[in-house]
C-alpha cells in the first residue's frame, strides 16, 4: 500500500500491536530457514546468514534499538525489511515456500502455546493460596448459603475448596486448548500448500509442535485456538468474579467474616474509615472486558469464507488484552488470598442469629422414624414459633419442643454446627474427614 495516504496506512497497519509477536516470528523464520537449507531449497550458507541476521534483529528489538515502521504494516514485513538492511539480497530467500498467511498462523499458535503454560502456572499459584487458607482454617464452621440466605453449616475449608475445583476445571480446559493449539500450520502457504519439497515434520520438531496441519485451507483460516483460549479465559474470569463477590461481601461491615490485607484495598478520598476492596471489585469489572474480547473474535469469525481474510487481523488485540488481564488478575488474587484474615468470632456469631440447624432437626426426627416430609413440616412450624418468641433453637425448652413432636428428647440439644458438618461424612461432603481427603487431593493435583 505504498500509494495509500497516511490515514489508510495507519488503518490497515497491525504493527502497533503485532510487534509483540517478534520473538515468535523470528523463531519461526529461523526454523523455516534451517528446513529450506536441509531440503536443498536454499544454500546452507544462505540459511546461516539469514539466521545470524534474524538473531541480530531480535537483540536489537529487545534493546529497543529496532525501528518499527507503520508503512510496512506488520511484524513480518518489518522484520523482513530489517533483514534486507542487514544481509542484503539473501533476505529474499527466507520467504520461499511460505506466505504471511501461514506465517501469522504460526506466530499466533506459538504465542498461545506459551501463554497457556503461563496461565496454568498462575492458576496453580492461586489454587495453592486457597489450599493454604483452607488448611489454616480447616476447623472453622461457617454458614453455607443458598439464595444468599443461611442454609446449612459448612466448613470454611470446604467452601474455599469449591473454588479450588472451579480453577481445576479451568486448568483442564487450558490443557485441552493446548492440544488443539499444538499444530504446525507453516507449509500451508497462502491457502493451497506450496510447490517445494518441504519437511514440515522437521519444522514441527524444531518449534516443539506435536503434529502438522492436515488441510492448508483450514490451517491458514483457523482461529479456533484463539477463540478457545478466550473462552477458557472468560470462564476463569467468571470464577474469579464469583470469588471476588464473596470476598467483597465477607469483608463488609455487615458480614465481617474476613479482613483483606491493606495492600489489596484502598481508602476513601473523603471517608477516613473506609477500606475498600478495590482489587476484588476491579476483577468483577475486568471480567466483562474479557467477555467482550471473546464476543469480538466470535463475531469477527462468524461469516468469513475460506481462506484468509483481512478481518482476521482483528484476532490479536483482544487476545493480547485477555492474556494480560487474566494473568494480572490471577497473580493479584493469589497474593490477596494469602493476606486474608478470618474472623472466627463474627462467623460463629452469625450462625447464632439464624435457624441454620433446621435441616438437622428434621433429620433428627427422621432418624426417630418420622417420614422426611412430615419432619420438614414439623420443623417449619417450630422455626416459625421460635422466631415469634425471639429465640434460637438452643434457647427453646424441652416442653416447647414437645408441643411440636413427642419424638423430641433431651438429645436434641446435642445438635450443633459442629455436629451438623460431622454428620455429612459422604464423598464430597463437608465433614472434617471428607475435607481432609479433599485437601490431600488438592495438594496432589497442584504438584501433578
Amino acid at each position: 500500500m505504498k500509494d495509500s495516504n497516511k490515514p489508510v496506512q495507519e488503518y490497515v497497519a497491525s504493527i502497533p500491536f503485532d510487534r509483540r509477536l517478534y520473538r515468535q516470528d523470528i523463531e519461526g523464520s529461523i526454523a523455516h530457514a534451517r528446513m529450506l537449507a536441509k531440503q536443498g531449497i536454499i544454500a546452507k550458507s544462505e540459511a546461516e546468514t539469514i539466521i545470524k541476521g534474524l538473531n541480530s534483529i531480535r537483540k536489537a528489538i529487545e534493546r529497543g534499538k529496532f525501528q518499527f515502521k507503520t508503512e510496512l504494516e506488520d511484524i513480518h514485513m518489518n522484520i523482513e525489511a530489517g533483514l534486507f538492511e542487514k544481509i542484503g539480497d539473501a533476505a529474499g530467500k527466507l520467504h520461499t515456500a511460505r506466505s504471511r498467511n501461514d506465517q501469522i498462523a504460526l506466530d499466533l499458535r506459538l504465542f498461545v502455546k506459551e501463554e497457556i503454560l503461563k496461565t496454568i502456572d498462575r492458576i496453580k499459584a492461586l489454587q495453592t493460596s486457597l489450599v493454604e487458607l483452607a488448611e489454616a482454617n480447616k476447623a472453622v464452621v461457617m454458614p453455607g448459603y443458598t439464595h444468599l440466605q443461611q442454609a446449612q453449616p459448612v466448613l470454611l475449608a470446604h467452601h474455599l475448596l469449591a473454588y479450588f475445583e472451579m480453577f481445576q476445571r479451568d486448568k483442564e480446559r487450558f490443557h485441552d486448548c493446548l492440544g488443539r493449539t499444538d499444530v504446525l500450520p507453516l507449509g500451508s502457504g497462502a491457502l493451497a500448500g506450496v510447490p517445494y519439497p518441504l519437511d514440515r515434520e522437521f519444522v514441527a520438531r524444531e518449534l516443539g509442535f506435536s503434529k502438522v496441519s492436515t488441510n492448508s485451507l483450514d490451517a491458514v483460516s483457523d482461529r479456533d485456538f484463539v477463540i478457545e483460549y478466550e473462552a477458557a479465559a472468560a470462564i476463569t474470569m467468571m470464577h474469579l468474579s464469583r470469588l471476588a463477590e464473596e470476598l467483597i461481601l465477607w469483608s463488609s461491615s455487615e458480614f465481617g467474616f474476613i479482613e483483606i490485607g491493606e495492600a489489596f484495598t484502598t481508602g476513601s478520598s473523603i471517608m477516613p474509615q473506609k477500606k475498600n476492596p478495590d482489587v476484588a471489585e476491579l476483577a468483577r469489572g475486568k471480567t466483562g472486558r474479557v467477555y467482550g474480547n471473546l464476543m469480538g473474535i466470535l463475531t469477527t469469525m462468524k461469516s468469513l469464507p475460506l481462506a484468509y481474510n483481512r478481518d482476521m487481523q482483528e484476532d490479536k488485540e483482544g487476545l493480547f488484552d485477555t492474556v494480560d488481564t487474566l494473568h494480572t488478575s490471577l497473580e493479584v488474587f493469589a497474593g490477596m488470598v494469602k493476606t486474608l484474615r478470618v474472623n472466627t468470632e463474627r462467623i460463629a456469631q452469625a450462625m447464632k442469629t439464624d435457624y441454620i440447624l433446621a435441616t438437622d432437626l428434621a433429620d433428627y426426627l427422621v432418624k426417630k422414624g418420622m417420614p422426611f416430609r412430615e419432619a420438614h413440616g414439623v420443623v417449619a412450624k417450630l422455626s416459625k414459633y421460635a422466631a415469634g418468641k425471639g429465640k434460637n433453637f438452643r434457647e427453646l425448652g424441652r416442653k416447647e419442643y414437645k408441643k411440636f413432636s413427642a419424638l423430641f428428647a433431651g438429645d436434641v440439644y446435642k445438635i450443633t454446627p459442629e455436629s451438623s458438618v460431622a454428620a455429612r461424612n459422604v464423598a464430597g461432603g463437608t465433614s472434617p474427614q471428607q475435607v481432609g481427603k479433599a485437601l490431600r487431593r488438592a495438594k496432589r493435583l497442584i504438584k501433578k
